[in-house]
């Protein structure tokens, strides 16, 4: 028999309401328990919790029951929506521990139940992980349209194909003594294959936008020492994160800032100076030369570059030039120091805070056209994803140039797989505790 499962559904610490979630075989029971009230399912109810272990009350509460198989995980379901203190909270959690058949819920397994029970494949429970991390507006709807299945349509749609070509090329090798035209079996297979390793080859040419939105864009400063890549960070970040000085050198190591900018999330690298007379092995500070070499790392790991110079200087900066690329934002600071404006690219004042909006919305205007379509057409958020399309891909194009129906049966049956280890339709039990072992507790 499936154990009860109960947990905290809700961030620990005091709050007005805090949501204990039961799910499994004796949910309603112990509800009977806790409880005279009669409960309609998926209609809140307001009643008294009494501990039925020495008569004590427990708290005055909203509870709402779901039938299964009407419920997230897909089995009998309580949620007790009780007075967020801790007293109240260990009275609940610790009345239920002594129920029968109740125990407490590991990470992830009301999710893992879901899936389990069919309710959500395993894009759908990824996506609600992301849910619960989305930082931004754009992480969210992200996460909302693979809840909502927008890539299980996709990969099932490829699936249900495939298996209806693989019924083909089994036939023929079922039926060979009947003497199939393999010429009529080929025009069944070959354009169903054709269309599909076009649309996964297209799926995986998307420039990785799925893992940059979910992850958050990486935006690298770089420039020469002194040229204000420090008191930008702060600008941008409107809070005194990086050390600001005149000395050159100040900053030794990559410092992270997280940003939400106009609903995408953003993560801002403050790098060390660029200084060539640091990079060889003589150089004097071994500290910051490995500052340096960690820069020039950022910048080619970088989704986009802001390019600072120094607009007080008389030449831009060659080795912070050299770096410009289609991604790159030229950007020239302290123009509150200097009448010399250089149109061509952007100028700043970090002091002032003069130019700063300007900035913003350019690299706004590139980040939302980096995501343009986004929603329309599902991207990959993972890196198991890609890896298993890949994997399809391979096995597709060698049935398209397969030599035997055996082979090309095969290859279709190992593409099937391959696309069932997103979806978790098959083969997935490997998968299960890797995917379920980052979730919280009442999740």
């Amino acid at each position: 028999m499936t154990d009860t499962i109960y947990a905290l559904a809700t961030a620990h610490g005091r709050s007005g309401i805090a949501v204990v979630r039961v799910s499994g075989p004796c949910a309603f029971d112990s509800l009977a328990s806790l409880s005279n009230e009669t409960f309609k399912s998926r209609l809140a109810t307001l009643t008294t919790l009494i501990n039925p272990n020495d008569q004590s009350i427990i708290d005055e509460c909203i509870v709402i029951t779901f039938h299964a198989p009407r419920s997230y995980t897909g089995e009998h379901t309580v949620e007790y929506n009780i007075h967020g203190g801790k007293a109240v909270r260990d009275g609940l959690i610790n009345t239920l521990s002594q129920m029968h058949g109740h125990r407490l819920a590991e990470p992830g397994e009301f999710t893992r139940r879901a899936f389990e029970n069919g309710n959500l494949d395993l894009t759908q429970a990824e996506a609600v992980a992301d849910l619960i991390h989305a930082e931004t507006e754009s992480q969210k709807q992200l996460a909302l349209s693979q809840m909502g299945g927008s890539l299980s349509i996709l990969y099932h749609g490829w699936a249900d194909k495939l298996v209806r070509a693989l019924a083909y090329a089994e036939a023929q090798i079922d039926f060979a003594d009947e003497d199939l035209p393999e010429d009529e079996v080929k025009s069944k297979i070959t354009p169903v294959l054709t269309e599909i390793s076009n649309q996964i080859q297209t799926h995986l040419n998307d420039g990785n936008r799925g893992e940059i939105l979910r992850d958050g864009i990486k935006i690298a400063i770089i420039g020469a020492p002194n040229a204000g890549k420090s008191s930008l960070v702060n600008a941008l970040a409107k809070r005194d994160v990086a050390i600001v000085s005149d000395m050159a050198g100040t900053t030794r190591d990559v410092l992270e800032v997280h940003l939400d900018l106009n609903g995408y999330p953003v993560t801002l690298y403050d790098t060390a100076g660029l200084r060539p007379e640091q990079l060889n092995e003589n150089a004097q500070d071994k500290i910051e030369s490995e500052g340096i070499k960690r820069a020039l790392q950022k910048a080619k790991e970088a989704d986009f570059k802001i390019l600072l110079f120094d607009g007080t200087t008389h030449e831009l900066h060659k080795q912070t030039l050299d770096l410009a690329d289609e991604r790159s934002f030229i950007v020239i600071n302290k123009i509150d120091l200097t009448n010399n404006i250089n149109k061509k690219y952007l100028n700043i004042s970090t002091q002032s805070g003069q130019g700063l909006d300007d900035l913003i919305r350019h690299v706004s205007r590139e980040t939302i056209a980096l995501f343009d379509d986004i929603q329309d057409n599902p991207s990959l958020t993972r890196a198991r994803h890609r890896e298993a399309l890949v994997d399809a891909q391979s096995h597709i194009d060698r049935a398209l140039s397969g030599y035997s129906p055996d082979m090309v049966a095969e290859d279709i049956r190992m593409t099937v797989r391959a696309i069932g280890h997103i979806t978790g339709r098959t083969d997935v039990e490997d998968l299960l505790d890797i995917i379920f072992r980052d979730f919280c507790v009442g999740k």
